[in-house]
């Protein structure tokens, strides 16, 4: 059978590597895919962006089912173009994937449903939004409402910070911009991911990304630095929290809404020291860079979870993980965030110093004259497993020490809260 995988970044080239896997897949496509992915064993990339000519590809060479990655397309309606066609595709309906397309859907979703989740209140109104700022002070969060590749928060310690957010999104938006403004939550944040089928949710193993692109998370949001799994922070406790306070709550108000929600669900959870988990965003996909370690440790045959998922039988199965820890570190780009660099050639990649525990996943690259180059902020992420958080982040270090490029940075420090506290 042949699959096809919609997306272009690491998250994707984790998926690609992982379903390849399966013996009855003769070919993943992966459209448009990168470096990674064309040189994946069982993997071929697909220059097709466009839903429509995606539809006729997966018609014309018989694609036994898609897969959507990146949030985008979601939120653009491929799975109800393809469903349309009388294709078999996994992820949200344009619909469902509200709860990330729109932060103020998901917000007044939240509260009608009696999910946990902070304060907030949603502005179009530069005057309104700067006013409500200066009456609740700082620290507070800024949200551009729309997909801003997990870039468009800011956690203003000041009001003054919080005001020029608010300008920033909403000075040069087009009509309709909408900016949302949150308390700000106190504790321990990770990612709490289910994959769905509509009634029933699989828990995916629990995990911790570092979204500042400095140590000590401090400095801008990233769309991730790296990743860790499992996240000591979600205790048995938490995750049953989590489950029973927030993801069946979220399956039952959608299907109660009119969408039922089939796909990975994603909550990001703030927990704070009395492990009560409150929701900081939803993501209506896998969440990258944490894919990629959660797809080091399972065991569970990847396209047999999505198939039962997409037929609404995932209460008749379960996922097996790996008993390891796993790390990512994200290598980046010069410039990234704000203004990333391209056309960095990399070199080290088949370096005999990463370990076999070790995987690089390709994300911003391209294979150009013969070389692999950047074509990306997000360049690399370097995944390893070991026995503990501290010895996969020393195995993932060590490989991250083989490969080379021009501005090339990373944290150092991925993986910390789970050594200080636990590890």
């Amino acid at each position: 059978m042949k699959i096809l995988l919609i997306g272009s970044g690491g998250r994707e080239h984790a998926l690609a590597w992982r379903l390849a896997q399966n013996e009855k897949v003769s070919r993943v496509y992966v459209a448009p895919g990168n470096a990674g992915t064309a040189t994946e064993d069982g993997v071929a990339n697909v220059a097709i962006t466009d839903i429509g000519e995606l539809i006729v590809f997966a018609k014309t060479n018989e694609i036994y089912l898609t897969v959507v990655g990146p949030e985008a397309p979601l939120a653009a309606g491929i799975v109800d173009a393809f469903q349309a066609a009388g294709l078999r595709i996994f992820g949200p309906t344009k619909q469902a994937a509200q709860l990330e397309s729109s932060k103020d859907f998901a917000k007044q979703f939240m509260v009608r449903h009696g999910i946990p989740t902070s304060r907030y209140q949603t502005f179009a109104d530069i005057a309104a939004a700067r006013a409500y700022i200066t009456a609740e002070g700082a620290p507070i969060v800024i949200k551009a409402d729309g997909l801003a590749a997990g870039k468009g928060v800011v956690v203003a310690l000041t009001v003054a910070a919080a005001l020029q957010a608010v300008d920033t999104i909403l000075g040069n938006a087009p009509a309709g911009a909408r900016v949302v403004i949150e308390e700000c939550m106190i504790g321990e944040e990770a990612s709490f991911i289910c994959l769905c089928d509509g009634t029933t949710a699989l828990a995916f193993a629990s995990s911790q990304d570092h979204k500042r692109i400095f140590e000590n998370d401090e400095g801008p949001n990233t769309g991730g630095m790296g990743a860790y799994s499992p996240a000591p922070v979600v205790t048995p406790e938490v995750h049953a929290k989590a489950m029973r306070e927030v993801i069946m709550p979220t399956l039952r108000g959608m299907a109660a809404e009119g969408a039922p929600f089939t796909g990975f669900l994603y909550a990001g959870l703030m927990i704070d020291a009395d492990g009560a988990p409150r929701v900081v965003e939803f993501n209506a996909r896998l969440g990258d860079p944490e894919t990629q370690p959660i797809l080091m440790r399972l065991k569970s045959d990847l396209l047999d979870l999505l198939d039962h998922a997409v037929a609404g039988t995932l209460d008749e199965i379960t996922a097996d993980w790996d008993r390891r820890a796993a790390l990512g570190v994200v290598l980046a780009a010069s410039g990234y965030p704000e203004n990333p660099r391209k056309g960095d050639v990399i070199t080290g990649l088949n370096a005999k110093s990463v370990d076999a525990n070790t995987k690089v996943f390709h994300a911003g690259t391209i294979a150009r004259d013969g070389q692999i180059v950047s074509n990306g902020g997000r360049v690399l992420c370097v995944t390893a497993l070991g026995d503990t958080v501290k010895l996969a982040a020393k195995v993932a270090y060590e490989g991250v020490g083989a490969i080379k490029f021009e501005g090339m940075q990373y944290r150092s420090d991925i993986g910390h809260r789970a050594f200080l506290k636990r590890d």
